[in-house]
């Protein structure tokens, strides 16, 4: 049978009754949450107009509870911790208090006191005249800060990398308005544009890179110190020094042509190196032979001379043996050193002639050498006189040998 005909209890099709088992009113529930609410503090609610009601009351006995509570919370907001590496800095109205290590911490909570924690032991970068992308690893130049003008007004194209910690966090938070990068960043373009002022080209991209890193650490830091931002440097590296790209090709050229300057100097170096001990070496050695030289001609002449003094001694006591003596001795001398072969043919004795004559010269050249002296080798006549003793006497032998050098 349909709902709506008669008979039909006035039945819809949800299985309710025609508006009589509705769904309560929004302002009812409202109502009944609310008197539920105000009993549970120990209040009442009281009936009204629809739609309308007081406010809950609360009793005394539930205020102390809920304001415990409340303080309780609110105590417990003043707990921190302070890991290693870092320091807290706690405020009092926005003043500095106190500086907190490593630990668990206790503050009065906000808006009595507040904390800064900054990590005092992390080594931040920042880098000065190009920046790194950290997703692709890519370089890129920033013009700005890295072309610099030199002591000789050149424009040179150079790069630091500036690695720091915090050594003060209270200068740090109550001085420093910027961001720390941004302060080290300026610093140490400051600081690069001033020492690499005083420098020139050459000596920035050549032999002073360490140099000019270590003088601007060092007035990067003085100018840190000096407006107390709580900044340590732990270092400054150049990482790249060169000229601008539009010269860079004929920079090169002058780079290789000092190379090979310093090469041709090494080079000429080692040869003085070596050269030089050898001429020292050689100028001992000669002047040791000129010593030995000047002694040996030294004693030779006192030699000389002793024996002058010898012989006039025996002339004073015989002059006329001691003058044969000696005119036998001058022409033994000279025969001695002549390439001529002398006979002497008027003695009894039979002389067989040897051929070849000049082999018998270079013979008795080897045989005066080696100090050996013979009687039967024909060594020329004056030989043959001195060694011929029983020839006559001495007179003969004198007239002899005068006969044969007229």
């Amino acid at each position: 049978m349909p709902w709506n005909q008669p008979g039909s209890d006035d039945k819809d099709p949800w299985g309710q009754g025609n508006g009589q088992n509705q769904p309560p009113d929004l302002d009812e529930v409202l109502k009944d949450i609310q008197k539920k609410f105000s009993g549970l503090f120990g209040g009442r609610g009281s009936g009204g107009r629809r739609g309308g009601g007081k406010m809950p009351s609360f009793s005394s006995k539930a205020i102390g509870p809920l304001a415990v509570i409340l303080v309780g919370l609110w105590v417990a907001t003043g707990f921190y911790v302070v890991e290693q590496g870092q320091q807290a800095v706690e405020l009092r109205f926005g003043a500095y208090k106190t500086v907190k290590e490593a630990g668990l911490r206790w503050h009065m909570p906000y808006p009595i006191e507040s904390v800064e924690v900054v990590n005092v032991q992390q080594i931040r970068t920042v880098e000065v005249g190009y920046r790194t992308n950290s997703r692709s690893n890519q370089v890129a130049g920033v013009p700005r800060e890295a072309l610099m003008l030199t002591a000789d007004e050149n424009i040179i194209d150079i790069d630091f990398a500036v690695q720091y910690d915090i050594k003060d966090p209270r200068e740090l938070l109550f001085n420093v308005a910027e961001a720390d990068d941004l302060v080290v960043r300026g610093a140490t373009e400051s600081a690069v544009r001033e020492i690499v002022g005083r420098n020139t080209m050459d000596f920035a991209i050549t032999g002073g890179r360490s140099e000019i890193a270590q003088e601007t650490k060092m007035l990067l830091q003085d100018i840190l110190d000096r407006y107390d931002t709580g900044i340590n440097i732990k270092a400054v590296e150049m990482q790249n020094a060169q000229p601008p790209a539009e010269v860079k090709a004929a920079f090169d050229d002058a780079v290789k042509a000092r190379e090979d300057e310093e090469r041709f100097k090494n080079e000429a170096q080692a040869y003085q190196n070596d050269i030089i001990p050898r001429a020292r070496g050689a100028a001992a050695r000669l002047e040791q032979e000129a010593a030995a030289y000047q002694a040996s001609v030294v004693a030779a002449a006192r030699g000389e001379a002793s024996r002058f003094l010898q012989v006039l001694d025996e002339y004073s006591k015989a002059p006329e043996v001691t003058r044969d003596r000696l005119y036998l001795d001058a022409l033994e001398s000279v025969y001695r050193n002549s390439t001529k072969l002398m006979i002497d043919q008027s003695g009894t004795g039979n002389n067989v002639m040897y051929l070849p004559l000049d082999q018998l010269i270079k013979n008795r050249g080897n045989i005066a050498s080696a100090g050996v002296r013979s009687g039967s080798s024909a060594d020329g006549a004056g030989m043959d006189i001195l060694n011929d003793s029983g020839s006559g006497t001495r007179e003969e032998r004198s007239s002899r040998l005068r006969s044969l050098t007229q």
